[in-house]
């Protein structure tokens, strides 16, 4: 029984790194959708996006052997991540080359934030369960109790594994968004990771059984992680240190103008 417990023990510690590492990209999003709002109304999107997460991923543990069919999810999940990011891109070089622009639109109100977040949720928690699933399958069932299908036991380390990863991603979220309010430049490499997580989603669709256009595996293999944490370590890394770099030009620039006009 010890060993049982043992190795229960370790495997919920693997399943809380992963689900703390699918929570930064998860993060970066939330953080990006909500950053336009008043403080307090990001906080309580953040938070109503923690608890409908909480709920599609409580539902999702239930119904995962129905969700493993809904290719179309992550589909349309990962279409949205691309447009936003292709969206900013655009209006920023628009921006850029001094071209006429037409009137500002009003951004989205809370409510309807809240049901973006709630959306981007639903893609998340497939792949969050869908993780922790193929993780929690590996251990000796304990008892015969099952829950949704899923022996009980192994059913409480994925509840618990994605119930902490929620809690990360909750305060991850509020750290970017914070992060993005101090260096206003980072907005770029911020939605550059939005698209590269749309990516992320994309490659799952693909490799859907129902789908066929790249190999089931793929997305779980050793070559393509490797590529995807590079390549967002890369982008966040770029866009903080050409941020800070900004931002420090534009402090000496406002020192040397304060100096100016005191002279």
């Amino acid at each position: 029984m010890e060993t049982i417990l043992l190795e229960y023990g370790w495997v919920l510690l693997v399943l809380v790194v992963l689900e703390g590492l699918l929570a930064a990209d998860n993060a970066v999003v939330m953080a990006v959708m909500v950053k336009h709002l008043p403080l307090m109304q990001q906080k309580k999107a953040l938070f109503y996006g923690l608890l409908g997460a909480f709920v599609l991923r409580f539902a999702a543990l239930f119904l995962i052997t129905f969700l493993v069919n809904w290719w179309w999810v992550q589909g349309i999940g990962a279409a949205y991540l691309l447009f936003i990011c292709c969206k900013h891109i655009y209006d920023m070089r628009k921006h850029n080359w001094g071209e006429h622009q037409p009137k500002e639109k009003k951004a989205s109100g809370f409510w309807a934030t809240v049901v973006k977040v709630e959306l981007a949720d639903l893609a998340f928690a497939i792949d969050s369960m869908l993780a922790a699933v193929a993780l929690a399958v590996t251990l000796p069932e304990l008892g015969s109790f099952h829950i949704g299908g899923i022996n009980a036991g192994q059913f409480l380390v994925m509840f618990l594994g994605g119930i902490i990863g929620l809690i990360i991603m909750r305060f991850a979220a509020q750290w970017f968004v914070r992060l993005l309010q101090q260096y206003p430049s980072l907005e770029t490499a911020a939605f550059l990771i939005v698209g590269w997580v749309g990516i992320k989603l994309t490659v799952m669709t693909f490799a859907h059984p129902k789908v066929g256009i790249l190999a089931e595996q793929f997305p779980h293999s050793v070559l393509w992680k490797s590529i995807f944490w590079s390549v967002l370590v890369l982008l966040a890394l770029s866009g903080y240190l050409t941020s800070v770099r900004k931002k420090k030009k534009v402090e000496q620039e406002k020192t040397k103008h304060i100096k100016e006009v005191e002279e």
